[in-house]
Parts: C-alpha cells; sequence; structure tokens
C-alpha cells in the first residue's frame, strides 16, 4: 500500500465522531449527517487538530465542517465555464498558454467553499482518463507552454500516476513548465513530509522541467510548523511554491488576518500569486462571498500591513471570460477592472469600469 493510502485511512468521514469530537448537540449532529448526503464531509485528523472545539466560529472549523447555508439553492455549478473550455474529457483549454487537467475528484478534506462542488468527492464524467489524447492535443497545439494538473487536488493521485503525468508531458518541447494544484500541504503536511517517494519524484523531474506547486492557504492558522516543513521540503526538491487565497467572509475578511496571513506565507517561502474573489457557487456564495467593493477596501487596508514581497499578488476573479484583475474604486464610486488574461483576444489587456452595489460580489457574464 502507498504511503498516501496509509495517510487517508486516518480521515474523518464518520459524522457522528465529527459531531462529539467538536462537542455538538443533537441537532448539530442531525444536520450534519443531512447535509453529508448531498455534499460529502471528510476531515483529517491533522486540520480537526487545528480548530479550537469551545469557538463556533472558529475559522478552520468553518471551511471544514458545514454549515445550514450550503442547503441554498441560488448560485451556480460552474461558475467559469469550465465544460465550455473541454476539448477532452477531463482537459480544459481556456487560455491560450495553459491546459488544465482535472486528474481526480477526491480531496484529503473536502472545503466547504469549493468552486468544484459539483463533483468534488462525487460520482463525475468530467475526470481525466485519456492521457494520449491529452498528449497528443498539446503536441498539436505548440501554444500550449504550461499544464496545471488539478482536480480535485493533483496529491491525492498516487505517486505511480504522478509519474505517468510527469513522464508524459515533461517530454514535450512545447511545455516549459508543470503545475499542481494541491490543499495537501494545509490539510495533510504529512503526504510530503512522510513520502520519500513523492519527494524523489519531484526532484527527478524538476531536474527536466519546472515543477510549480500551487497551494491555497486561507488563514494564519493553517501555518503551521507542519505546513512549514512541507513547503520547504517541496522547495528543497526544487519546486516553486505560490498561493492562491480566497477571500472569504468570516475567514480572512479582516484587513489584519489577511496581512498576517500573505507576510506568513512569504516568511515560510510561498510566494503569494492571487487573493480570488469567491465565486457565486451554489452551496458557497451564501456563507462566503464578500462583495467586491468591501473586497477592494479589505485588499487595500491589508496591503498597507504587507511586506513588499508579501503584497505582490493580484485580487482577481475566475470569470467566464477570464482572470479579471479587481484593481480598485474610482472617485466616483465605480470599480475599475482589467483582464489579466482573456478567453477571448477581444479582450486581452482590456480595462473597464463598472458600477457596483454595495452588496455586488460578482459581474455579469456579458461585460
Amino acid at each position: 500500500m502507498e504511503k498516501l493510502q496509509l495517510l487517508l485511512k486516518d480521515c474523518i468521514e464518520d459524522t457522528a465522531a465529527l459531531a462529539e469530537q467538536l462537542h455538538m448537540d443533537e441537532s448539530e449532529t442531525a444536520f450534519l449527517r443531512d447535509i453529508s448526503r448531498k455534499y460529502p464531509v471528510r476531515v483529517t485528523p491533522y486540520y480537526l487538530g487545528l480548530i479550537d472545539p469551545d469557538d463556533p466560529f472558529d475559522p478552520i472549523r468553518k471551511m471544514c465542517l458545514p454549515d445550514e447555508r450550503e442547503f441554498f439553492t441560488d448560485g451556480q455549478t460552474d461558475t467559469s465555464g469550465e465544460s465550455d473550455n473541454t476539448v477532452i474529457q477531463g482537459m480544459q483549454h481556456k487560455y491560450a498558454q495553459t491546459a488544465l487537467i482535472l486528474s481526480t475528484n477526491q480531496c484529503a478534506m473536502y472545503c466547504r467553499h469549493c468552486f468544484r462542488k459539483r463533483l468534488v468527492g462525487m460520482p463525475s464524467n468530467e475526470i481525466a482518463q485519456k492521457l494520449p489524447e491529452m498528449a497528443s492535443y498539446v503536441q498539436n497545439h505548440p501554444e500550449i507552454n504550461n499544464i496545471l494538473i488539478s482536480g480535485g487536488d493533483a496529491f491525492m493521485n498516487t505517486d505511480s500516476l504522478l509519474r505517468r503525468y510527469l513522464e508524459t508531458f515533461t517530454p514535450i518541447p512545447n511545455i516549459q513548465y508543470i503545475r499542481f494544484g494541491t490543499r495537501i500541504p494545509v490539510v495533510l503536511p504529512a503526504r510530503i513530509t512522510e513520502d520519500r517517494e513523492l519527494q524523489d519524484l519531484l526532484k527527478e523531474y524538476c531536474r527536466i522541467r519546472q515543477i510549480i506547486i500551487v497551494t491555497q492557504f486561507n488563514h494564519p492558522k493553517e501555518l503551521s510548523e507542519e505546513a512549514g516543513e512541507a513547503v520547504r521540503l517541496l522547495r528543497n526538491c526544487g519546486c516553486i511554491v505560490r498561493n492562491q487565497t480566497v477571500l472569504l467572509k468570516g475567514i480572512n475578511d479582516e484587513p489584519s488576518v489577511l496581512a498576517a496571513l500573505l507576510n506568513g506565507l512569504v516568511e515560510i517561502g510561498v510566494i503569494p500569486y492571487y487573493v480570488f474573489q469567491c465565486r457565486p457557487v451554489r452551496g458557497v456564495k451564501n456563507q462566503f462571498q464578500v462583495p467586491i467593493r468591501d473586497g477592494v477596501r479589505i485588499v487595500d487596508a491589508a496591503k498597507s500591513m504587507m511586506s513588499g514581497q508579501a503584497k505582490g499578488f493580484r485580487y482577481a476573479m475566475s470569470h467566464p471570460r477570464g482572470k479579471i484583475e479587481i484593481i480598485g474604486e474610482m472617485p466616483d464610486g465605480s470599480v475599475l477592472f482589467k483582464f489579466h488574461q482573456a478567453k477571448y483576444k477581444t479582450d486581452a489587456s482590456r480595462l473597464f469600469m463598472q458600477q457596483l452595489s454595495e452588496t455586488q460580489a460578482w459581474l455579469p457574464d456579458t461585460i
């Protein structure tokens, strides 16, 4: 049995066990059981240990345990047009230079704010199965210079499957680097610190092509010693480690918290990459979305407390038309935006302004 399977066997999916550890009453336990039938629940013992069991508003608790607002039906299932960009089952080609692969629908922990709530932990026909066809597609599209292997969580794939991805794509001449999207350093750092085979694999292929690990730390409490050691080992393997934080209501929407997180990331050797506007996902938006105008003020206030390295990120949203940077408020109260990456050439680097209400948390599809 691979090290990954040994680590995952201790993940907690039994709602009664979770309720007992977090001092829940009978009504809370019944709710947890009900919602797990719609959206699966899974927490690693490590991540559970970061929670203050006596604090019902603990930010770690909010990210891993369900809330009644997940039952709300407004919102979308696919907020950035992933189905429209699928070229082969499990492979998307939205931006000219990038091929994105949904390699698995599994995660070590099912985050309650997940924007792929439609498929993560659920039966899905969106997961990659045709590796040779994907390699052929990349070879026939020389504009593609990088592969993003995502999921679910890319590091939920076995070491042998990760090797298959690397040995398939690293020899292709137009590929300059490969990214892995993973929350494993945050929720199950032992997957990295205790798996020498994974470390050796990353070292081997970093000598051939640059590997970039894209993590998602969302709160300073996640910057534990164990997480820091996982990051150190990834960097020792030759990987670049970058972070995409999601701006989340009740988690990191205080400027001091966001600043502490991003300063702390730099301290452990992680490069802040994006702060993302939370998407209007069904089962997510009512609990976690922050209005855009509030988000601008939070980000600007947080930047005043950050080092230069910590504030090298972009505040952005992944919109169906592309990644749109949220630049700031204008004197008349409108918000200035700029396309950082565009699906359509006509949008490339386009600046535009929108008048937004104080509660508006997303842009319409037609902008």
